[in-house]
């Protein structure tokens, strides 16, 4: 129920994105006008992150889900009224607020409800399933706006929010029945908690983890990405609309294998971001420095590496899990989540900020390679900067860990010790089959 209330609020949170031209016609607004409805929303998804992760540790994710429906359900029946754009921006906001209660919550009840190894393959399947919500705003939700009109599609999408309010009320259960119920933290002790969250260094490690791979992802999706390959890489609406598809699809495939790595694997979490990182980091300097339009191939390369960014971004979650005590990890997760929508909305703001100044100045065409050329390589700054951000927390992780007795081996002594660990294991199963010995 908790994933179906997150499903929800992906299909509110992206559903003003398919009524950008009904938008422009309702409210009579410019490009700009209209940019602050996903500017503003994001900002309340942003800055409510760590308040929301005090408040589930202090009430619980039921609470806390079931009012982020509810506000997300009133927010939608504000826009489906909104006749001018301060009154669809108070509607955008209300969304926002109530999205910002969702996946932090979700994300608090899988340790309660499932043993530790499992945590991170189900904590991937919960932010994947979660996309579904995309293709609901796409199909159904564009097909009702245009055959019946704006009001009728946000009531619909208001109704969802009500159905979700209500389900997650009646079915959710903060922990089995079995276990003790959690003390509720007062005022003063959640302030403490929230401080010693952030001076955890391992949580620290999870934010600028979520900061450097999931930003990239995040602008591509929600606002320069179509704009970039149609306008800037000559490809035609049709096919860039399947390239920002494969978005889902990369996510829904890749997000349970990352997560079964890192169950396996809960020592080398920050050397997969790393690698991401690195990935999506090498594919935007090759699309950027191509001589004239990059080829179909290298662009799809660059939206996988970014697809991947969504997955390996939860390795930040899974990292706020291990180094918090379970009664702190929603205030943990809410720093965590901060990073990468902090990271996606300066990249927004300095991009189209940049493509402004260089139409300005040189004049042209707003959207022409060059000035996305320029433009982009922002990213690659942000993503410097993250990089440097988790090697140094990594390394107080990893010296606290050493003093504690529990050092990290170098990785090329965890390979060769996996290596022997895996022939000796061949030699005894065929022991085993030989008759040799017992199994």
């Amino acid at each position: 129920m908790g994933v179906f209330a997150y499903l929800i609020a992906i299909t509110q949170r992206t559903s003003f994105g398919v009524a950008g031209l009904a938008a422009t016609d309702r409210f009579n607004a410019t490009a700009s006008a209209l940019s602050a409805f996903t500017v503003l929303q994001l900002l309340v998804y942003a800055g409510l992150q760590i308040p929301v992760g005090v408040l589930v540790d202090r009430f619980g994710p039921r609470v806390m889900i079931a009012t982020g429906a509810g506000l997300m359900a009133i927010g939608q029946i504000q826009l489906a009224a909104a006749t001018s754009v301060p009154g669809g921006v108070v509607g955008r906001v209300l969304v926002g607020a109530g999205d910002a209660m969702t996946f932090i919550a979700v994300i608090r009840l899988i340790p309660a409800w499932f043993p530790t190894a499992r945590v991170p393959v189900l904590t991937q399947l919960t932010g994947q399933f979660g996309q579904f919500g995309q293709l609901i705003s796409v199909i159904p939700f564009a097909f009702v706006l245009h055959q019946a009109g704006w009001s009728q599609a946000f009531l619909g999408c208001a109704a969802l929010g009500l159905l979700a309010c209500v389900a997650s009320a009646a079915a959710i259960r903060n922990w089995p029945d079995a276990a003790p119920a959690a003390p509720q933290p007062g005022l003063r002790e959640s302030a403490g908690d929230l401080a010693r969250a952030w001076q955890q260094p391992g949580t620290r490690l999870g934010m600028w983890s979520h900061f450097t791979v999931q930003f990239t992802g995040t602008v591509f999706m929600l606002t320069w990405g179509y704009p970039f390959l149609v306008s800037g890489q000559g490809v035609a609406p049709a096919v860039a609309t399947v390239l920002l598809s494969l978005f889902v699809v990369v996510g829904i495939i890749c997000g349970p294998l990352l997560g079964g790595w890192v169950g396996r694997h809960p020592l080398r979490r920050s050397t997969m971001v790393l690698a991401v990182t690195a990935l999506i980091a090498v594919s935007w300097a090759a699309v950027l420095l191509y001589p004239g339009p990059a080829p179909l191939w290298l662009l799809v390369v660059l939206v996988l590496a970014q697809a991947l960014g969504g997955p390996a971004s939860m390795i930040g979650f899974d990292l706020a899990r291990t180094y918090n005590p379970s009664h702190r990890i929603g205030t943990a997760t809410g720093i965590v989540n901060v990073g990468g929508f902090v990271a996606a909305l300066i990249a927004m703001y300095v991009i189209g900020l940049v493509l402004d100044l260089l139409h300005n100045s040189a004049g042209g065409e707003l959207y022409s390679l060059d000035s996305f050329r320029i433009a982009m390589s922002v990213q690659l700054v942000l993503i410097a900067f993250g990089t440097v951000c988790i090697i140094a927390c990594r390394r107080e992780v990893r010296r606290r860990m050493a003093e504690a007795g529990s050092a990290v081996p170098p990785l090329r002594v965890a390979l060769a010790d996996n290596r022997r660990r895996r022939a000796q294991f061949r030699r005894e199963r065929q022991e085993v089959r030989g008759g040799r010995r017992e199994p």
